[in-house]
């Protein structure tokens, strides 16, 4: 594998949990060197669903591949003092931190451009720097509830929220998105700049249809669970041993659907089913065939028949089952790392994009904690003794 399409690039991360972490690790997945910065007793995010002796956890795992792992105070004096060095030989700061935090690291634009002015700051908030939530935190499931997204996710009475992090995650392929462009634009014009992203901002741009639709219409739709309104059939099934969901969107699919139910003729001329909206309008009779269909097959057979007819399904999956799953395995998408104290190799998603010419991903596990404290801080200008003192003196 060839070194990326950003070999040469240096990224400091001062991230937390997932959103600035995993930013960092896209661009190291293209090639960049990237520095996780972390307490020196591990920061949070270290540990959630730990799998390791020493407690090293699943987010872990997927957020630090190909970085290096370097332990500092950063508030101290001299830990300012490393950060000062550091941001003078990097191109890009991850920093999903507070602005007061910021400040006291002397990682605010301000104090990174007095030390290199062709940096590029890169900041995950929750609500950004401006209205009245301006100082408040938040994690994911913040911008799910407050977006309207677990609302419609739910059941009247009964807010569902997605257990997969949606909003961290894409606030972090954003943020990636906004430093590739911002490393082109230097390019240029050789100046820096900020890139900031939103967990409000990702959780209102990936539920924004659904607002759209509102802000116009004023419909007040109310949620629904697994089931779309706005097409059928669009819900889960049960089947004999498991569940399907399938997704029925458009005329020729609903053709191909009233073909396979076998009474076609009914479902094409009734007028309550003409178009996608409408049929979303009138499902139950449409959703009642399609679970009296689902009930009287296999998970296995309910999905050989759907494709056959080319219809758009899957099953249901326990997290296990995914693993097994033969597609699932034949893209070799997850990838085995090795990492001290694990029980057997973690399944790491790679680059979640191919580039037929410049592939990138992982090449290497995360870091131990502080592994490469010596190395990085000798590379600044840190001689041995400087070394010991800043241990002894608790700042790595």
């Amino acid at each position: 594998m060839s070194g990326g399409v950003l070999e040469g690039i240096r990224v400091l991360d001062f991230g937390r949990y997932v959103a600035g972490p995993y930013c960092a690790t896209l661009l190291g997945y293209l090639g960049a060197e990237v520095i996780r910065v972390e307490k020196r007793e591990g920061s949070e995010d270290r540990f959630i669903a730990p799998l390791t002796p020493t407690g090293d956890g699943a987010v872990f795992m997927q957020t630090s591949c190909n970085k290096k792992s370097l332990t500092l105070e950063p508030t101290t004096p001299e830990g300012r003092e490393v950060t000062r060095r550091l941001v003078g030989v990097s191109d890009v700061i991850v920093a999903n931190l507070p602005p007061a935090s910021l400040r006291a690291m002397g990682l605010d634009y301000e104090s990174v451009t007095a030390v290199r002015p062709d940096a590029i700051l890169v900041t995950q908030t929750a609500f950004g720097a401006t209205g009245p939530y301006a100082n408040r935190g938040g994690f994911d499931g913040i911008g799910q509830a407050m977006s309207g997204a677990m609302y419609i996710t739910g059941t009247p009475g009964s807010p569902a929220k997605a257990a997969a992090p949606y909003v961290d995650y894409t606030t972090a392929v954003l943020s990636a998105f906004g430093t590739l462009a911002a490393l082109i634009e230097r390019g240029k014009s050789g100046r820096g700049q900020r890139v900031d992203a939103t967990l409000l901002g990702t959780a209102l741009a990936v539920f924004n249809s659904h607002l759209v639709e509102q802000s116009v219409t004023g419909i007040g739709r109310q949620g629904s669970g697994n089931r779309v309104q706005t097409s059928a059939p669009s819900d889960v099934f049960a089947t004999t041993d498991g569940h399907v969901l399938l997704h029925v969107v458009g005329n020729g699919l609903f053709r191909r659907w009233a073909r396979l139910m076998g009474d076609e003729e009914r479902w094409l001329s009734d007028p309550r089913f003409t178009t996608d909206q409408s049929r979303g309008d009138h499902s139950m009779p449409i959703l009642e065939r399609t679970r009296a269909w689902c009930a009287l097959r296999s998970t296995a057979q309910a999905i050989a028949e759907l494709e056959k007819a080319g219809l758009p399904a899957g099953p249901v999956y326990t997290p296990q089952q995914a693993l097994e799953d033969p597609q699932v395995q034949a893209m070799a998408f997850l990838k085995p790392v090795h990492y001290p104290g694990l029980p057997r190799d973690a399944l790491v998603a790679d680059l979640p994009v191919a580039l037929s010419r410049t592939p990138g991903g992982i090449r290497q596990p995360p870091p131990r904690l502080g592994e490469h404290t010596d190395e990085i801080l000798s590379s600044l200008g840190y001689d041995a003794a400087d070394i010991a003192r800043l241990r002894a003196n608790g700042i790595v």
